[in-house]
């Protein structure tokens, strides 16, 4: 035995100096793991740099896009433009070529070059039969800056940070960001030491049990729009076709983006894809400088018609939703069928965000959380803006998924890591195109169907709103089970309304609702996956229940008149009946609407398939409060702004001057809201003019700038500020003292009220806010409600006279202006304008109700879900603890570096679940060491030797004690 006990020590030091050595050597491990296949201090093309993005936009002087009602040839554009333009002024004119893979194509749009400074003549254009619109082309500029980072930094890894020109430039651009951006929760901080891990997303989201059934994303059309890919790089095996659509002559990447987000989607080796054997076109959009023009994206979304691209991710975004030709392209594309994934936006954590594409009804808009489930910070968040200022946004984005120290392939091989939607973005892609494989009857897969699969999966994050998080975070297994038990119906989104449930809910649960107060609008995006078009039968129907105080309660709709593309709206005005003006309690009822499209089969001339949709209504009511506690936010403007957009307070950005948050109490002006909520105001919004609400019953906010003229009797505060106005117009630079900026004025009638005049509101709004003054809103609404004059106003050194308006000269509009075009109160007249005459007020029709004496369901959330599909039913596929070889490992490279499969179904990607395993081999490890050395060290003992006989009678000692008793 002696051989035996010396063997066996050996090998218990062997194992217990090895496993001492990884212990003490774990965070030199976790760096190699990080690296992908070299050291982390040798490897010579280890990137360890910082990436500074700085964006630019500009109009292209003197070029404008004219699009057409149809694609015609290269002939037939250029003999439209030359009709429309022989009744103008213009002569010196020309058609922009255009050399691209398209250009043998017919197209619906052309770039003309007009060197004469005639806007009136340009709009002539439109007045031609076959012209649809003109409009400004555009270019965008993005600058990349490399700059050696920290040299802790892991190897491989890329922070980016981003540099803006303007709080919000209008721009195209790629989304990435740096780890710097995320939400710290301090929770289980032990985690940080776990950095180094690589993070295989596609493994982390069950890629694998997809794959161990064979789907691989054969056959499936994937475009990437982007910035190219290299012909022969290593990570890719089905590279279909490579395009350029830039005035380079290049196909390859130079900068890396296009191949990260391409590598996210399909590479087969090292950090990869979700989809290894799908076909992928590369669309390369962006120039080596980061330049690329409107007119480049309408001809590679036509090109991508033409091939009939399956799914399309497009990692860039702006607020430029004015560029209507891009946008009408974007519906073309899903209207064709083809699934379009884009990033949200990097704009957070400032609410109403949202980046164009992606807050499109028809476009899955993705967001960005972190490993640990934590929304990103800089992800842009809901709601949309379009709809504002008259009606209310929809829910965006659709859903999330992992975006921060994603791995992906490099520009020339091996894996990097990035972060921002632009990651998350090509996660979802990859996702679905995956998805699409998957489904035997190709037919049934089409942009709504996609959408409704992945928003009825996703699993909600908790303690997050919706404007945050959409639907919830990407779970790819049970998107499967949908999509593969799928039939084509309608759903909503949200499928619920429940303004009791907090904090998913928010802003609706933020405030309860109370006869008198302006109607609470909820916008719910209507999906359609039966067809590209459908339309909404009759009405919809309010059907409130008895028992749940239903009929408390008044509901009115607005709705698309046609469903196109795949998608459309339905606005629910929800108000308090007069009957309930004095009660509080719970009231619920529910809408039914019916969506029907046309048969799919051609043979049945006229034939219609319907899907009847159920929406559940829930809401708190309470007393009407008092005036003194009820706030007024006026959302209307007289000018006609482009839907969501404002004149910015900071005219010094001249390139951008309108804001784009809407200017709303739930998106730029939220934290304000919240304060209000917070000291007990009950604030509502008004989305009509001043003619059309009761001004007795609220206290109004509203702000200007200087105050020109003040009653004599009033309070007013002056202070010392630059003339802004001036540096933009002459670029001088003037300090103006004594600018009166705030009144306070007490009307001295009987009954009359208080009016205050506040001159600036940045201090109220989070896009812009460096310190903010909810202290002087608290003491302006104390005045209003109460007469209360705070002391540090009635007794303040800036206080004057006020002014009387005697030699202040009154702004002036620029001569040959077209104020008339864009304004709600002035119309186009010889000479000077004159006022138009006053809108009719709005008036909702109220929906006629129709009892139900049945008991409502008590859980919303958990009752809605896709008709047809039970979760419960559909298995999930079976699933072996070895991980699945998609492709064969390279020479030298180690499968240990990947993360293991055999992730067990449910468990969800936390870091420390990504470890556990390691750990879990190593304390074995230490455990088994021990109990080996003590075994030996008891058998070395020579006293031990001598009862070695008796331990037969030992053992006929114990099995008795083994045998169970009766």
């Amino acid at each position: 035995m002696k051989p035996f006990s010396s063997m066996t020590m050996k090998f218990a030091n062997i194992w217990f100096v090895l496993v001492v050595i990884l212990l003490c050597g774990k965070k030199h491990f976790g760096t190699r793991l990080g690296n992908s296949s070299h050291e982390a201090h040798i490897c010579p093309g280890c990137s360890r740099l910082t990436l500074k993005v700085e964006f630019t936009s500009t109009v292209v002087e003197h070029e404008y896009i004219v699009a057409f009602n149809g694609y015609f040839t290269a002939k037939a554009r250029s003999k439209f433009i030359s009709s429309a333009l022989k009744s103008s002024d213009i002569e010196n004119w020309r058609i922009v070529p255009r050399n691209n893979p398209a250009s043998d194509y017919p197209s619906d749009f052309e770039v003309i070059q007009i060197n004469e400074k005639q806007k009136d003549g340009v709009l002539t254009l439109e007045d031609h039969p076959n012209i649809k619109r003109v409009t400004p082309q555009r270019k965008v500029f993005r600058s990349l800056k490399f700059t050696e980072s920290d040299p802790m930094l892991h190897c491989n890894e890329t922070r980016w940070t981003q540099k803006w020109q303007s709080s919000r430039p209008l721009r195209r651009a790629s989304l990435s960001l740096g780890s710097g951006f995320w939400h710290a929760t301090g929770r289980h901080s032990s985690r940080r030491l776990l950095r180094a891990i690589p993070r295989q997303v596609a493994q982390t989201l069950q890629a694998d049990v997809l794959w161990q059934m064979g789907y691989t994303g054969a056959g499936v059309r994937v475009a990437v729009f982007d910035t190219g890919l290299s012909e022969k790089h290593p990570h890719f095996k089905n590279v279909k076709e490579r395009t350029n659509w830039t005035n380079e002559r290049t196909l390859d990447d130079g900068l890396g983006h296009g191949t990260f987000v391409a590598g996210v989607i399909a590479s087969m080796r090292e950090c990869q894809g979700f989809a290894p054997n799908a076909e992928l076109h590369i669309f390369r959009v962006f120039t080596n400088n980061q330049v690329s023009y409107t007119s480049w994206f309408l001809d590679a979304f036509n090109y991508a018609i033409l091939k009939k691209i399956d799914v399309l991710n497009l990692s860039i975004g702006g607020p430029d939703f004015m560029d209507h030709p891009f946008v009408d392209k974007v519906w073309e594309l899903t209207a064709n069928n083809v699934i379009m994934v884009s990033a949200i936006g990097n704009d957070g954590p400032l609410y109403g965000t949202l980046n164009n594409p992606a807050d499109q009804m028809d476009v899955i808009g993705v967001g960005g959380i972190d490993f640990e489930d934590n929304i990103a910070r800089f992800s842009s968040r809901g709601m949309t803006t379009w709809e504002l200022p008259g009606g209310y946004g929809r829910v965006k984005p659709d859903i999330v998924t992992y975006g921060s120290g994603v791995r992906g392939s490099g520009m020339k091989g091996g894996c990097r890591s990035l972060s921002g939607t632009s990651v998350a973005s090509p996660v979802v892609a990859g996702a679905v195109t995956l998805l699409v494989s998957t489904v035997q009857k190709r037919e049934m897969v089409n942009p709504a169907s996609m959408k409704q699969a992945l928003i009825a999966s996703a699993r909600r994050l908790p303690g997050v709103n919706m404007f945050e998080q959409g639907h919830g975070k990407l779970d790819l297994l049970r998107a499967y089970q949908i999509l593969n038990s799928y039939k084509p119906q309608a759903s909503l989104s949200p499928s619920y309304i429940d303004l009791t449930e907090c904090p998913y809910m928010w802003p609706y649960c933020s405030q309860p609702i109370y006869y008198g107060g302006m109607p609470t609008i909820v916008n719910v995006t209507i999906l359609n996956g039966m067809g590209v078009t459908g339309r909404i039968v009759d009405k919809p129907d309010w059907q409130p229940y008895l028992p749940q105080n239903g009929d408390n309660i008044e509901v009115a709709f607005s709705y698309s008149p046609v469903l196109w593309p795949w998608s459309g709206y339905l606005a629910i005005s929800v108000s308090v009946a007069k009957k309930a003006a004095s009660w509080e309690g719970i009231a619920q009822g529910h809408v039914m609407i019916t969506v029907s499209s046309p048969a799919e089969n051609e043979s049945k001339n006229g034939a219609e398939q319907t899907s009847t949709v159920k929406l559940p209504i829930k809401v708190k009511i309470i007393p009407t409060p008092p005036r003194s506690k009820r706030v007024l936010w006026d959302q209307y403007h007289n000018l006609r702004y482009p839907p969501g957009y404002f004149p910015r307070d900071n005219l010094r950005m001249k390139n951008d001057p309108l804001d784009w948050n809407g200017d709303h109490i739930h998106t730029n002006f939220r934290d304000m809201y919240q304060h209000l909520r917070s000291m007990g105001y009950f604030v509502e919004v008004l989305g009509s003019p001043f003619t059309c609400f009761d001004a007795s019953q609220y206290v109004n906010y509203a702000s200007g700038c200087s105050i020109a003229k003040f009653p004599e009797d009033g309070i007013v505060i002056a202070q010392t500020f630059k003339d802004q106005g001036l540096e933009v117009l002459k670029q001088e630079t003037a300090v103006i003292e004594n600018v009166p900026i705030l009144g306070l004025y007490q009307v001295p009638s009987e009954g009359g009220g208080r009016i205050v005049l506040y001159g600036d509101s940045n201090c109220l709004d989070d896009s812009h806010r460096q310190k903010d003054c909810f202290w002087l809103l608290d003491s302006l609404l104390q005045y209003t409600s109460y007469g209360v004059t705070p002391p540090s106003l009635s007794h303040s050194e800036n206080r004057q006279q006020p002014p009387s308006g005697a030699g202040y000269s009154l702004p002036e509009r620029m001569e040959g202006n077209h104020l008339h075009r864009y304004s709600k109160v002035l119309e186009a007249h010889l000479g000077d304008p004159k006022p138009r005459s006053l809108p009719a007020c709005p008036h909702l029709s109220w929906a006629k109700p129709q009892p139900l004496n049945e008991t409502a369901p008590s859980n919303l959330w958990k009752h809605q879900k896709l008709l047809s599909i039970d979760l419960d039913k559909v298995a999930l596929p079976s699933f072996r603890q070895n991980r699945p070889q998609v492709r064969p490992l390279s020479p030298g490279e180690s499968g240990a570096w990947d993360i293991p499969g055999g992730i067990m179904p449910g468990r969800y990607n936390q870091d420390v679940g990504q470890t556990i395993p390691v750990f879990a081999f190593l304390g074995a490890m230490v455990v088994l060491a021990f109990f080996v050395v003590q075994i030996n060290k008891a058998k070395s003992r020579p006293k031990r030797r001598k009862p070695r006989v008796k331990r037969p009678q030992l053992m006929q000692q114990v099995h008795p004690l083994k045998t169970p008793s009766v």
